[in-house]
């Protein structure tokens, strides 16, 4: 156990890390695809996919152990790069730290992807709108009128509000930059493999579980903060939480539907997926003006998780450190 000196130093830099990770999403967004980590992360994994042949058996085994192999060649060198920069200057330990940290969350892309959305949808334009709809789901938008392409954007914004802010928050706090990357890695794998098509069912079913299993906390904790986000915005509370415990099985991921009904009922709207599922009892009628409330309820969310993390930061600097940087 460190001293306490040395905790406070490090809860000091984590927590200047984090900081500074929130203001460069803000104020820089995410570079060129070709310099962003998470596209490094989806061309590793398309490579690694190429050994899924053999029998059920052999995919199953193989699907474990690409999945540890990319999980450990991304976070490991984060690890080792950390321990490295903290032992030359707490300031360069920040600097790399906010760097990468960054990279393992989606807060601002989120906004750029689902304002315009609503804001052509004001305007009329239902094409435009419509154009945005494969950045942020995988969907056929020519199938998708006003309100179904408004009920798109709401639960990607309530859905993201858990893999892309919620969990790398929460890992980090655990298990510092490391545990956050480690998260990215698993939820990008589970983008890519993890299907249940029989071509690669069984390559992706570990992939599958371990982001069910690493989403299952903070999506359940998501959903309490929407309805409490919802109280701070003078939304509807008592019917976030009631339709989350209502409608949260209703959608084949046994996590997605904590962040979208909680999020439905929050709006006082009905969200729908043709075919699959329907979160939320219709109050109002889903307009454009939806997808910038529940922005606003995704903002206000993840301040609320950012606040509950801060505890387990100075717990992790104390127990941990340096082990866990």
């Amino acid at each position: 156990m460190p001293s306490s000196t040395a905790a406070l130093e490090l809860f000091a830099a984590s927590l200047t890390s984090l900081a500074l990770a929130f203001l460069l999403d803000r104020f820089v967004g995410d570079p060129p695809s070709r310099f962003h980590p998470v596209v490094w992360m989806g061309w590793v994994i398309g490579r690694v996919k190429r050994a899924n042949r053999g029998s059920p058996l052999q995919r199953r085994v193989l699907g474990v152990l690409c999945a540890l192999a990319v999980i450990a060649l991304f976070s490991l060198p984060v690890y080792f790069a950390l321990q490295v920069a903290y032992g030359v200057s707490p300031l360069l330990y920040v600097l790399v730290a906010c760097v990468t940290f960054k990279f393992t969350f989606a807060f601002r892309s989120m906004a750029d992807y689902t304002k315009p959305i609503a804001e052509r949808l004001l305007q009329g334009d239902l094409e435009g709108a419509r154009a945005f709809i494969p950045y942020i789901a995988r969907r056929d938008p020519s199938k998708l009128d006003e309100e179904l392409i408004t009920s798109t954007a709401v639960e990607s914004i309530a859905e993201s509000t858990v893999d892309g802010a919620a969990s790398p928050l929460f890992y980090f706090a655990l298990l510092g930059v490391p545990g956050a990357v480690a998260y990215r890695v698993v939820n990008t794998l589970d983008s890519m493999v993890g299907y249940k098509r029989p071509d690669i069912r069984d390559f992706g079913w570990f992939s599958a579980k371990l982001d069910t299993i690493l989403n299952y906390v903070p999506a359940r904790l998501t959903a309490l903060l929407i309805a409490a986000s919802a109280k701070l915005l003078r939304l509807n509370s008592s019917q976030s939480l009631r339709i989350a415990l209502r409608d949260h099985s209703k959608t084949e991921s046994l996590n997605a539907g904590w962040p979208m009904s909680a999020m439905a009922g929050a709006l006082g709207v009905k969200l729908v997926k043709l075919g699959f599922y329907e979160l939320g009892d219709p109050i109002d009628k889903l307009k454009p003006i939806h997808i910038i409330k529940a922005l606003e309820v995704m903002a206000v969310t993840v301040a609320l998780f950012t606040v509950i993390c801060l505890p387990i930061i100075l717990l992790r600097c104390m127990l941990l450190a340096p082990w866990v940087m």
